[in-house]
């Protein structure tokens, strides 16, 4: 068994050498137009991405579809193998096929090949070896050069699937700018988990459930404790009486302090002890701004407005319920 230290400096090498391949993957970018011509080709499409390899390259291929599909590019995943037993028959002719493969010269691709070009489909090749049957058979030719992977024997695919799966996220990266893909697009696909609801939850799906403390200015401390008290959303705003415009709020640490800066509690009203000028937060705006708020006042609850009018709370809680926390 391994130390420690012994443990920790395979770790570090493992990382630093998929690192550097990846470096090299980014300077090989550089030094053909593939790439670029790649993704205009994409954008141009009527049809869909089919992304195939086999083996280790297959599993890389299935993540690259699920980034596509999420970042607004139609995708879809082809086994290289069972393409020659049926699967062929999921590619349109206005499709776009990339092969993944480290040498681009395994024997299933080898047979892949001239079927795609039969159905005259477009073909980029991401490949380590562009000279290899794929890469000279393709209409670009993605390069991820890897020399050495990051297994002691040089067999287990590593390094080679790391720089692949990296260059199919820069793939996936450009043609979502190109596009302008949006945070609310992406919403739209990625509706449920906090990742979505972070996205698309507004102030108002939450506030709408909660109850809406007010008072009157000129309230007395009694009626302040109760509405405090009965709508257990720990504050209550203050309204004025004659256009119901917001005032104030007083929350349960404001009733606190009154009893250290009141000796007589007999004639106290609400603009007495309300702060003035209150956080507040608009109710289309997304949930996840009102937690940045919260955080940057240190509270557990905003005031809801809609055009400047007052209609209730987002507290802490509902935050936390949604998992946006």
């Amino acid at each position: 068994m391994k130390q420690q230290n012994d443990i920790n400096s395979v770790a570090k090498k493992v990382l630093l050498q998929e690192a550097e391949a990846i470096r090299g993957v980014a300077d090989a970018i550089e030094q053909t137009p593939d790439f670029a011509q790649c993704v205009e080709a994409i954008l141009a499409l009527r049809g869909r991405v089919v992304v195939t390899g086999v083996g280790k390259s297959a599993h890389i291929a299935g993540k690259i579809v699920a980034t596509l599909n999420s970042t607004g590019t139609p995708a879809l995943f082809m086994h290289a193998a069972e393409a020659i037993h049926g699967d062929l028959g999921m590619i349109q002719p206005e499709d776009f096929v990339l092969a993944i493969s480290k040498s681009g010269d395994t024997a299933e691709i080898k047979v892949l090949v001239p079927l795609l070009r039969r159905r005259g489909v477009l073909l980029a090749a991401l490949v380590s070896n562009a000279n290899s049957y794929l890469a000279t058979q393709a209409d670009y030719v993605l390069h991820a050069p890897v020399e050495r992977e990051a297994c002691p024997h040089n067999l287990a695919p590593t390094t080679s699937t790391t720089a692949a799966l990296a260059l199919g996220d820069a793939l996936a990266v450009c043609l979502l700018e190109a596009r302008q893909f949006s945070s609310s697009d992406f919403a739209h696909l990625h509706p449920g988990g906090t990742l979505g609801k972070k996205l698309y939850l507004k102030v108002g799906d939450l506030s709408r459930q909660n109850e809406k403390p007010r008072v009157s200015v000129e309230a007395p401390l009694k009626e302040i404790i109760l509405e405090i008290s009965g709508k257990r959303l720990g504050a209550t705003a203050v309204l004025d009486p004659d256009d119901d415009s917001l005032l104030g709020i007083i929350t349960d640490g404001d009733l606190r302090r009154m009893l250290t800066n009141f000796a007589r509690l007999d004639d106290i009203r609400a603009s007495d002890i309300m702060t003035p000028k209150p956080a507040t937060i608009d109710l289309d705006d997304f949930a996840v701004e009102a937690l940045v708020r919260m955080q940057q006042r240190n509270i557990t609850q905003l005031i809801v407005t809609e055009n400047e009018q007052f209609c209730g709370f987002i507290h802490l809680h509902d935050l936390l319920r949604e998992g946006i926390v």
